[in-house]
């Protein structure tokens, strides 16, 4: 091969470009980051580092280095070789908004999974009504500024234990207070920046 050849081969490759991340690669490395916090393989700065780089990643490329200690990624393909490679479409709901107000209330139907990408919102979501598709609802926040509010039911026990917070303020309660058997399991994970979240119980039905 000429020496010409071999240099135009070498800008053919260096020119291709990156292969965009999607919404669906950032929520399977966050969840692989969020299982190796769980199980010991990273420590919560860690966490905190990965969690931060893998939700404002651009590309392919800029998540892979995230998980390349926590399971095998054979040609830096993280969409495939990740494991339980995503909900489905249909058991996920995104909400994206910037600058503005979400609500969320009513019988609505209550994905396996709710991704929340929100910037300087005010935001409301109602379970009080929503029909319920499984026992757990997990909630990933990706939420920069705004406050952000939970509206729950008796039996609804929230989980914030994955939540990674900077510069905000959490007013949560595990549950209603009362001995309502629970019904579901509400576990918020991803990253709150600059922002507020609170949960409001409905009160239960008086007993006569």
């Amino acid at each position: 091969m000429t020496r010409q050849a071999t240099h135009a081969q070498g800008l053919e490759k260096s020119s291709s470009p990156a292969l965009r991340a999607s919404d669906a690669d950032r929520d399977r490395v966050t969840e692989l980051l969020r299982i190796a916090v769980a199980d010991g393989r990273l420590d919560p700065v860690e966490f905190d580092e990965r969690l931060d780089a893998a939700l404002t990643a651009r590309t392919i490329d800029a998540l892979a280095p995230l998980i390349t200690d926590l399971v095998a990624v054979p040609g830096g393909d993280v969409a495939l070789t990740l494991p339980h490679a995503g909900t489905p479409a249909a058991e996920r709901l995104t909400i994206k908004e910037r600058h503005g107000s979400v609500r969320r209330e009513g019988r609505w139907t209550l994905p396996h999974r709710l991704a929340l990408r929100t910037a300087w919102c005010e935001v409301v979501l109602d379970l009080t009504s929503a029909v319920q598709s499984a026992p757990e609802l997990v909630i990933e926040l990706r939420v920069n500024g705004g406050t952000v509010e939970l509206v729950l039911a008796p039996g609804m026990v929230v989980d914030a234990n994955e939540l990674s917070v900077r510069h905000s303020t959490l007013a949560i309660s595990r549950d209603g207070g009362d001995s309502t058997p629970e019904t579901l399991h509400v576990r918020l994970v991803g990253r709150m920046r600059h922002g507020r979240l609170d949960t409001r119980w409905q009160a239960p039905p008086l007993r006569r």
